[in-house]
């Protein structure tokens, strides 16, 4: 699997991880009931870290000091992201819950920006946030929303964490040792919460595959593309995933969106592409 991860080309491998990290959001919505929110992120951030340890081999003993700064706060951003997010697919769409979770790095692209048209794309996403706020009356439930732009704003510090950690570290040895971290973190919600009292040999296939789609796999795949593309193009390219999420949530969990809530979905993936097209081509370094 790592040599196959590794040799496909970089715009390829973040459509991918695309696909297969919402797939896997779709499957483990499907867990929910059974596990529940905590216990689904318990079993896949778990059994992801076995599995990239077990292809990665990192030897922690060689790390720096310097690595150890970047790869603890990545790991522990990426847990806390996936765990919060399943908590607002618990309670929303996944599309929307991955629109209003995109806001995080759309924030992030115009950051520090003082032009006008910068401006017009955020006011662009937030009219798509208006569109499907609890308060239009269309039931949308407030916590779960809550939840999605909190997940967002660890999405935006794991994608700069991943940038840094992207430069100095080894992108399956970097994924291996966060995802170790994440796992401290996470685990013990699904073992307080009993969510892993309930396993059965049919939710630890479906844990495999939910761990595989939805970290291993895209992980790897997005911190091979952020060492190898400009960050103009990552951010263009991972601008699909709210339309990416509706999809398969359409297809895999038949959730149909509204008129309002797909015009929401589509106005953001507008905004966050074209606040990536219009951005001075001069990107600031990351240290």
């Amino acid at each position: 699997m790592k040599n196959k991860l590794l040799n496909i080309p970089p715009i390829p491998a973040v459509l991918f991880a695309i696909i297969s990290v919402q797939s896997g959001a779709a499957i483990a919505k499907t867990l929910f009931p059974s596990i529940g929110a905590a216990g689904t992120a318990s079993l896949r951030i778990g059994i992801s870290a076995i599995i990239l340890f077990a292809v990665y081999r990192p030897n922690l003993f060689k790390i720096t000091p310097n690595q150890w700064k970047i790869v603890i706060p990545y790991g522990l951003s990426l847990g806390a992201m996936n765990l919060i997010f399943y908590l607002a697919i618990e309670r929303i769409p996944i599309g929307l819950a991955v629109t209003l979770e995109f806001i995080g790095p759309l924030v992030v692209a115009v950051m520090g920006s003082k032009r006008l048209l910068d401006y017009l794309w955020v006011l662009l996403a937030a009219a798509g946030i208006v569109l499907i706020a609890p308060w239009s009356d269309n039931g949308i439930d407030l916590l779960g929303v809550l939840f999605a732009l909190l997940a967002g704003a660890l999405w935006a510090a794991y994608i700069v964490l991943g940038g840094k950690i992207s430069k100095i570290m080894k992108g399956g040895e970097a994924v291996a040792t966060g995802m170790l971290f994440a796992s401290i973190l996470i685990v013990p919600f699904g073992i307080l919460g009993n969510g892993l009292n309930s396993l059965t040999p049919t939710f630890l296939y479906l844990g495999i595959a939910l761990a595989l789609l939805s970290s291993a796999i895209p992980f790897t795949l997005e911190m091979k593309a952020l060492g190898q593309l400009p960050p103009r193009t990552f951010s263009i390219l991972m601008s699909l995933e709210p339309a990416a999420a509706s999809i398969c949530a359409l297809i895999f969990l038949q959730e149909h969106l509204t008129f309002n809530e797909v015009l929401a979905v589509i106005f953001v993936v507008i905004a966050s592409v074209g606040s990536t097209i219009t951005s001075k081509k001069t990107t600031p370094k990351i240290d």
